[in-house]
């Protein structure tokens, strides 16, 4: 029988993590490319055009652009495998750049909406031209094609970083959406000289919602935020359901990276051998990983079920 040495093992188990990485830094790519074309369209028609809220859809692909250079980079890091100095992995660095991403969206969408009140305030009135409106349909085009697909990756390998890039194209396609409209009602109505302006402030208040929606799970889970309560008592009937478990208490989770870790404690026969305790535990954890959706690891500690020394908060089956 051939015998596998540990390098080979280690070169195994590292080749899903290279493939994952390269299937992002390809998606990414794309969008990249296409956020500095967009970017670049939108700033030379809206300053020909005329149209204020074209130019700040231009700064919002253009933090497109700066969010996918941050992917590229961070793709090859939280991809590494665990190793000694990091024996749960990297994936705190893709939660890290979720964050940075929704930090970029928040200070783009602010910068935006500010700008384009205080035009309303000083008083200047815009009527843009027709090409405003044919960049900002070509925009909303190309960027929900660069949602689907983007978001059909992320969902595919769990990636979180990559979902927040796909939100982060929809709300480039969204944000095109009132700059049409505004341009196309200013060419009708040339009395409503502040459309555009407000078409900027409608294109910040979406920006600053995605926003929103990416920051608060990232934060969450760089402060070690749990299951919800539904989520838990899932965990607690699926353990209490395993053959052999009498009890269970001390349900911790908490987030590593996009993924969950899951620590638990099981009350047995005290009778039972070490190697049927062990059994046990191993068929709850088998369970969970296999019931339990983006789960990486399961600890369970095995204790006897002795009723006089049962804890506060201990489920029973």
């Amino acid at each position: 029988m051939e015998s596998t040495s540990p390098a080979t093992l280690v070169e195994k188990s590292a080749e899903p993590a290279r493939d994952h990485a390269q299937v992002i830094r390809r998606v990414t790519r794309v969008g990249l490319v296409a956020n500095l074309l967009l970017a670049a369209g939108k700033f030379l028609a809206g300053w020909f055009a005329g149209s204020r809220s074209l130019m700040a859809d231009g700064v919002h692909s253009l933090s497109d652009m700066v969010t996918d250079v941050v992917v590229l980079v961070g793709a090859g890091m939280w991809t590494v495998p665990a190793d000694a100095r990091h024996p749960h992995g990297h994936g705190r660095i893709e939660t890290l750049v979720s964050l940075i991403i929704g930090v970029a969206l928040a200070g783009a969408g602010i910068g935006l909406g500010w700008s384009a009140l205080l035009a309303i305030h000083r008083g200047e009135g815009s009527s843009p031209t027709w090409l405003a409106f044919v960049i900002a349909c070509i925009s909303v085009a190309v960027k929900e094609w660069l949602f689907r697909w983007t978001f059909r990756v992320g969902k595919e390998y769990r990636s979180s970083a990559l979902l927040a890039n796909a939100w982060h194209h929809r709300s480039d396609a969204l944000s095109s959406l009132p700059v049409a409209v505004a341009v196309a009602g200013t060419r009708l109505y040339p009395q409503w000289q502040y459309l555009d302006h407000i078409a900027a402030i409608l294109v910040a208040a979406l920006i600053i919602h995605v926003a929103w929606t990416i920051i608060v799970p990232a934060v969450a889970q760089l402060t070690d935020a749990g299951l919800s309560e539904e989520e838990v008592e899932r965990i607690v009937r699926l353990v209490l359901e395993t053959e052999g478990v009498r009890a269970t208490h001390e349900i911790r989770s908490r987030y590593v990276g996009a993924k969950l870790q899951v620590d638990l404690h099981i009350l047995v026969d005290p009778h039972l051998s070490v190697r049927e305790g062990h059994r046990i535990a191993t068929a709850v954890r088998d369970r969970l990983l296999r019931e339990v959706e983006n789960l990486a690891d399961v600890l369970v500690h095995v204790e006897p079920f002795e009723p006089a020394e049962i804890k506060a908060g201990t489920r029973f089956g």
